[in-house]
């Protein structure tokens, strides 16, 4: 039994050797910001050794057993081994789906950025059922969700920004980048026509002081408005909601959520940090198109997943193939399945 992947147990035992050799130098805990990375990496190896050991010790303990009841026909022992052998692929399949996860950031926390397409409330109502999919989704794998910034449309969402706190939320919900196209009988026609409808999703990973570049003042323009809502809360009678433009890339960014606008600023440059770490990202490894999906136009031929509730019901993604025919489930939140489906083709190398 091997572990599955790009799982190395002898590379990573090679590292974590050489990560507590560092970490018993002389006047390593003196630089307390280098001893808390190095610590923080010694960590994250051992969390993903060990359950590989702790599986390998247990098939050993299953398959000793197995040979004893072989040896000694011993047909007792049967529904034990079988019960194990379960419990061991269910987890050797979980540690294995991990194993799709371990690019550099893939294991913190994610915004998710929805905005319509063109459709007026056909297209908001859209975003609406996308946000409440993806915050279901979230709720079931025990995410937190922070709306950052919301602009409510008659029928629904026209755009909208939540942030998703938890363990590899970016790795899971990375492969949601794109376009996502709505084929249904329309609530808002009268005339009870068909509709096609699309909205683009963006994912970034939420890696705050990590990353490598600068933000100058100059490199921003910030602009401040009224927070708009439904009413309540959401509505504040000063300036404080805050918009900011990069001006070198036009990645434009803004946050109404908080009622203060210094708060507001603060998470707005942290969601543009974010979208310039995908945006240079892509730049340095050449493949901009295929990282920057956001600027592509929200259209038919974009699509990376199609929702049809008629004339048939169906989802499909396009890259993977994958598809399911319970569309209402999907509605509720259960993607893992084309999660996963994504994770194995994207690794596959497409």
């Amino acid at each position: 039994m091997k572990p599955g992947g790009v799982f190395d147990s002898d590379k990573i035992k090679a590292s974590i050797e050489k990560l507590e050799k560092e970490s018993f130098s002389e006047g390593f805990w003196n630089n307390r910001e280098n001893s808390e990375k190095v610590m923080g990496k010694l960590n994250k190896l051992k969390k993903r050794l060990i359950p590989w050991e702790t599986l390998l010790s247990q098939f050993d303990d299953m398959y000793e057993l197995f040979q004893i009841a072989n040896e000694e026909k011993d047909e007792s022992l049967t529904d034990d081994i079988e019960e194990s052998l379960q419990v061991i692929s269910k987890k050797y399949e979980q540690l294995e789906f991990m194993e799709l996860l371990n690019g550099k950031y893939d294991s913190k926390s994610a915004f998710l950025t929805i905005h319509s397409g063109a459709g007026g409330t056909e297209a908001c109502d859209w975003v609406n059922m996308l946000l409440r999919m993806y915050s279901r989704w979230a709720e079931t794998h025990n995410y937190k969700i922070r709306i950052i910034d919301l602009m409510e449309a008659e029928g629904g969402v026209k755009s909208v920004t939540i942030q998703l706190d938890g363990d590899y939320a970016y790795g899971n919900l990375q492969g949601e980048t794109g376009v996502h196209r709505l084929v249904r009988i329309s609530p808002f026609d009268s005339g009870a026509r068909r509709h096609t409808t699309f909205a683009s999703v963006f994912c970034s990973p939420v890696i705050e002081d990590e990353i490598e570049f600068e933000i100058k003042p100059d490199d921003i323009r910030i602009d401040t408005y009224r927070a708009s809502g439904a009413g309540g809360q959401h509505v504040n009678k000063t300036d404080s909601a805050v918009r900011l433009t990069h001006l070198e890339t036009g990645i434009v960014v803004q946050c109404q959520n908080e009622r203060s606008q210094h708060k507001n600023k603060a998470t707005a440059m942290k969601v543009l940090k974010s979208r310039l770490f995908e945006f240079y990202s892509a730049e340095k490894e050449k493949e901009q198109e295929k990282h920057a999906k956001e600027k592509k136009d929200i259209s038919w031929g974009n699509q990376i997943r199609s929702y049809v509730f008629h004339p048939y019901s169906m989802v499909k993604d396009h890259r993977t193939k994958y598809e399911v025919g319970n569309i209402q489930a999907v509605m509720d939140g259960k993607i893992d399945s084309f999660i996963e489906s994504y994770l194995k083709w994207n690794w596959s190398g497409m």
